[in-house]
């Protein structure tokens, strides 16, 4: 483990990560890029069916197939069905990782806190600004202002995985902190801005509901066949409410344990993230993107992109807004809390990492179809320059990445070392004198294998010696 840092030292960004820090980052990052490649499948999947003629009504048709109790008002289309059923469980792994992060991870301590908290807000307030400016510049609708504030962290991670390039666990834990962060002000967003009708009954059955919920995790009751039904409950008096039925997932995340008590290897939050982060990320999220990105890519649709205001506003808001205003967050952070960079990294490293946040897909796709319901031309467009904005980030990102990709593999090859096998990287081990015995020895026995055939090498070569001279043959032992 590192040495503390006591008050008085200067505090480095991007620094080294605790090992249980890193291990749960790994851990979260694995399954989200797996579940980011099959978001990114998804999306293509939804695109080409959307765009093939023979194919394009069919995909229409099955995105309006209603079912579902009409009496409980649910009966949704499948595309609706996605949006917000699916979704809820991927804002319920969202509560737990913003729950976690709170308790146990960086933003437990306020020092720590500030960083991702600042980029955040800055990454978020900074594109609302630029497409705001841009609409009113261009007379379009502002109703949109919030498309291109989030962040998919699923979405970027795939890049991540497709280009091949190995970022430093410090940027990527960052990366992932700031998407948690980035999640809770969509949340926000979504429940204070995307409300247009109460039903004051339904949600105050929702309200009990969570209370039902949150009582039973104090009791200590176990069982899914007790939580699962609760939960479905709790969604659609959530949804009939008129408040985004998502917002019920958030709620039920964040009331999770997220501390171990005596005799628990792992917490009731973490045992139920492990089992239900696959669901959300391989189940949920695609099938979601599937139904939401199918929209028409015509040449006079890409073109519509970058000439109405609207689209324009999304578009510049992911790929410039978001950049400038995670980097310029970070930058002002530092500079004002006088904390240092980490001597592996240079600037330049934090703005590419802050371009690869520019790619907004589910939240924002999500957020454009609240934004502009009852207009489905102009959702199209919007989902349409969505897409656009968050291929520009991924490109721009690549190239940025890429020029450094020699740099963070040295990195992540000394993060992973560990020549005295003994499970733990050997960076986090520097400080233990344990550590260093174990690898003495090591050495003492690498010494050994070499003086052991140093030696066999000049017996053999004495040996040679002593029968070259003369060219003597076997016969008489005479000259040859």
């Amino acid at each position: 483990m590192p040495a503390p840092r006591s008050p008085l030292s200067p505090r480095k960004v991007f620094g080294r990560l605790s090992l249980p820090e890193r291990t749960y980052v790994a851990d979260a990052l694995r399954t989200e890029t797996v579940g980011g490649v099959l978001l990114l499948g998804a999306a293509v999947t939804a695109l080409i069916w959307a765009n093939i003629p023979a194919l394009r009504h069919s995909y229409a048709t099955i995105g309006h197939l209603h079912f579902g109790p009409g009496a409980l008002g649910l009966n949704l289309s499948l595309a609706h069905w996605a949006a917000d059923g699916l979704l809820a469980v991927f804002f319920f792994v969202a509560g737990i990782e913003l729950k976690r992060e709170l308790v146990a991870g960086d933003l437990r301590d306020p020092r720590a806190a500030v960083l991702p908290v600042v980029a955040a807000l800055c990454g978020m307030a900074v594109p609302a600004l630029v497409y705001t400016l841009t609409n009113l510049a261009g007379h379009g609708s502002p109703r949109g202002w919030a498309v291109p504030t989030a962040t998919d962290i699923a979405f970027a991670l795939a890049v991540l995985a497709v280009i091949g390039t190995s970022l430093p666990s410090a940027l990527r834990a960052f990366l992932l902190t700031l998407a948690v962060v980035d999640d809770l002000f969509a949340i926000l967003i979504i429940a204070v801005f995307f409300t247009d009708r109460l039903d004051f009954a339904a949600l105050g059955g929702a309200a009990a509901g969570l209370l039902v919920f949150w009582l039973l995790l104090r009791w200590g009751v176990r069982g899914w066949y007790v939580y699962v039904p609760l939960a479905l409950v709790i969604w659609a008096l959530m949804y009939n409410s008129g408040v985004h039925a998502t917002i019920a997932g958030v709620a039920m995340g964040l009331m999770l344990r997220c501390t171990t008590r005596e005799g628990e290897e792992h917490s009731p939050a973490e045992r139920i993230e492990h089992r239900v982060r696959p669901l959300s990320a391989g189940l949920a999220v695609p099938l979601f993107a599937l139904f939401s990105a199918g929209v028409s890519m015509t040449g006079g649709a890409l073109g519509d992109v970058f000439t109405k205001p609207e689209t324009l506003g999304v578009v510049l808001g992911l790929v410039v807004g978001k950049t400038v205003g995670i980097f310029g967050g970070t930058w002002l952070t530092a500079r004002f809390t006088r904390a240092s960079l980490s001597e592996d990294l240079a600037w330049a490293d934090v703005f590419a990492v802050a371009s690869l946040a520019g790619i907004g897909f589910t939240v924002s796709l999500l957020i454009g179809e609240l934004a502009f319901a009852g207009d489905d031309l102009l959702t199209d467009e919007v989902k349409a320059a969505v897409l656009t904005g968050s291929l520009i980030a991924a490109v721009c990102a690549t190239v940025l990445l890429k020029v450094r990709n020699a740099k963070y593999r040295a990195l992540c090859a000394e993060e992973e070392r560990d020549e005295d096998l003994d499970g733990v990287p050997d960076i986090y081990e520097e400080d233990d004198p344990a550590y260093h015995l174990r690898m003495a020895e090591i050495h003492e026995r690498k010494a050994a294998e070499h003086r052991r055939i140093a030696a066999e090498r000049a017996a053999s070569a004495r040996h040679g010696l002593q029968e070259v001279p003369g060219g003597a043959g076997e016969e008489g032992h005479r000259p040859a």
